[in-house]
């Protein structure tokens, strides 16, 4: 019958039949006739007026089944949207992984069983590169990452895979630093003295600093604090340290390189940063303090004499600014 048209009149009641007769004539006499559209009265009927009819209102077929057609329009619009935003989320992630490798945080792999059993085979150390930004230098205790000083790698081979897409792959996560570098020849070990140290080890040791002895819980079960290499006293020169695994039997580190340039101590600044905690696998997951021993009284040879010579220095330099400060107080009090 067509479009259904729903209207209201006010005033006097109107018989049931020629109402709907009305109606029904006016829609068969404009079949075009827009969505607000009035009844008029039979001609039975007195003109009532009182009052106008209300305005009607035309319900299209179909209309029931829009809100779901504009529903999948907006999902599909999502998904071509997400799709179009994902290269740039990745490029975001990429980026930032970048700039925290490079100035915050990088993930390295331990190759080798040197630093058993704070470390395992295949562990993944979290390794601070912020503060040396800042000057701050390796301390005793400390387990750091530091680049080959020269030679102390030569015999090891470089592991990589012989797919070259997966090299490929291996390449960019470890430029973001993602995955541990395959090329860069790094090695891990605990920082035993500092420049302007003096460290041996005679017989089965133990270890001295400075003449105090070295209480070392962290060594490998079964080996002696000098392993197979007493050596010492060596006098540690200023820039560098001296570094020693904690399987020590196991462990190639500044005792065998004593013939090499800088006597097996290594350049502070080839020290990328400090190990402070194991990451993966979750089991072996743990913090890497530096152990009581270091923090015992006598350990610092020339530390104490630090403060009071930066502090005389200090005032020295400030003397003629207190002068120049002095004298223009002085000038002020003048009449």
């Amino acid at each position: 019958m067509g479009d259904l048209v729903i209207g209201a009149r006010s005033g006097a009641g109107e018989p049931e039949g020629s109402g709907s007769r009305a109606a029904r004539s006016a829609e068969s006499a404009v079949p075009s006739a827009p969505a607000e559209d009035t009844a008029a009265p039979s001609a039975d009927e007195p003109a009532d007026d009182t009052g106008d009819s209300l305005g009607a209102f035309r319900v299209e077929p179909g209309s029931e089944d829009e809100p779901s057609d504009e529903k999948s329009v907006g999902e599909e619009r999502k998904q071509r949207s997400f799709w179009k935003e994902l290269p740039i989320l990745v490029g975001i992630a990429l980026v930032l992984a970048l700039v925290i490798k490079t100035f915050f945080v990088q993930a390295f792999s331990i190759p080798s069983e040197s630093m058993q059993n704070t470390l395992q085979v295949g562990d993944r150390v979290l390794v601070d590169k912020l503060t040396p930004w800042f000057g701050a230098e390796p301390e005793r205790g400390e387990v750091v990452v530091f680049h080959d000083p020269g030679g102390w790698l030569n015999d090891e081979p470089v592991q990589q895979s012989s797919n070259s897409f997966v090299r490929g792959i291996q390449d960019v996560l470890s430029f973001v630093g993602l995955m541990p570098s395959t090329n860069e020849k790094d090695l891990i070990k605990r920082v035993i003295a500092v420049g302007g140290d003096t460290v041996e080890c005679e017989g089965e040791g133990p270890v001295k600093v400075n003449g105090a002895v070295l209480d070392e819980p962290y060594v490998f079960a079964g080996n002696t604090p000098c392993g197979t290499k007493p050596f010492g006293p060596v006098k540690v020169p200023p820039g560098r340290i001296w570094v020693m695994g904690d399987h020590r039997a196991d462990s190639l580190d500044s005792r065998f390189h004593m013939d090499q340039p800088g006597g097996g101590t290594v350049p502070v600044d080839e020290v990328i940063g400090r190990a402070f905690v194991v990451a993966w696998p979750v089991n072996h997951w743990s913090t890497l303090p530096v152990p009581d021993t270091f923090d015992q009284k006598g350990l610092s040879g020339a530390a104490p004499l630090v403060p009071p010579v930066a502090g005389a220095v200090g005032a020295v330099g400030l003397l003629p600014v207190v002068r120049r400060l002095r004298d223009r107080a002085d000038r002020k009090k003048q009449p």
